[in-house]
């Protein structure tokens, strides 16, 4: 349950392309929420009701009660639907991975090519060349059980971060312009950093060693690039320096 809901934060990297990103954030993450959700308690009504639960623990739970139904040609046009599924997901991650990048080396965190937009398409092609070839990788070597847990644990750990770093800069810059202002946010930070960390706590110890070493050659790229070419530390001195001589 937890892992198809994964891809709706992938709205918010879109902020920055958005006419109104203060309206039509909320609209767009809500909005997909409600509508794929009642999909989806539809679909899993509609499989539980034709094949025993316990035998939809499989890669292809649909296209099995597909088949048990005995649908003939109709049950090979949901097989391709959910192929399209699969593969509209995977554009929709790699569409938010690739602006995360993006943003990250426009604030220096990054090397500058990794921030290159496309001069037709307006896009930052390059990163999402190497994301794609990367993920591909990945995803042709590693089961998809193992693929699964490090992506579950990896966005879990995002929330996290992402909480408790909401709370952070409402503390450190209370007067910081905001286009969208999180609602009783010393109540939902706190329990979105809990609640995840309790989702974490049920995945193997494996995938724990796994997301230790990811997260280790992160910091090694953030001290040794991100730190020194941060442009949000750079401009800090900056605004001191004004506070001061005023």
């Amino acid at each position: 349950m937890f892992f198809a809901y994964i891809g709706f934060d992938a709205v918010s990297t879109a902020a920055q392309e958005a006419k109104n990103p203060q309206r039509d954030m909320p609209i767009g993450i809500i909005g997909s929420l409600v509508i794929c959700t009642v999909l989806y308690i539809l679909v899993s009504g509609i499989a539980t009701g034709v094949v025993l639960y316990p035998q939809l623990d499989v890669p292809d739970p649909i296209a099995k009660a597909a088949d048990q139904a005995q649908m003939g040609w109709l049950a090979r046009i949901i097989k391709l639907g959910a192929i399209a599924g699969l593969s509209s997901v995977i554009l929709v991650m790699m569409l938010g991975q690739t602006r995360v990048f993006w943003t990250m080396s426009r604030d220096g965190l990054l090397p500058p090519f990794v921030s290159n937009v496309h001069p037709r398409f307006k896009t930052p092609w390059v990163i999402t060349i190497i994301t794609g070839v990367i993920v591909a990788l990945f995803g042709g070597v590693l089961p998809v059980g193992d693929a699964g847990n490090l992506c579950n644990i990896g966005t879990l750990l995002a929330f996290v971060i992402v909480s408790i770093a909401v709370l952070v800069l409402r503390v450190r810059e209370p007067n910081l312009p905001r286009k969208f202002t999180t609602p009783w946010v010393w109540v939902i930070a706190p329990l979105g950093a809990i609640s995840s960390l309790i989702l974490m706590a049920f995945l193997p110890g494996e995938t724990w060693l796994r997301l230790l070493i990811w997260f280790g050659i992160g910091m090694v790229i953030y001290f040794a690039y991100g730190v020194t070419n941060s442009k949000l530390a750079q401009s800090a001195p900056t605004k001191a320096a004004k506070l001061e001589t005023k």
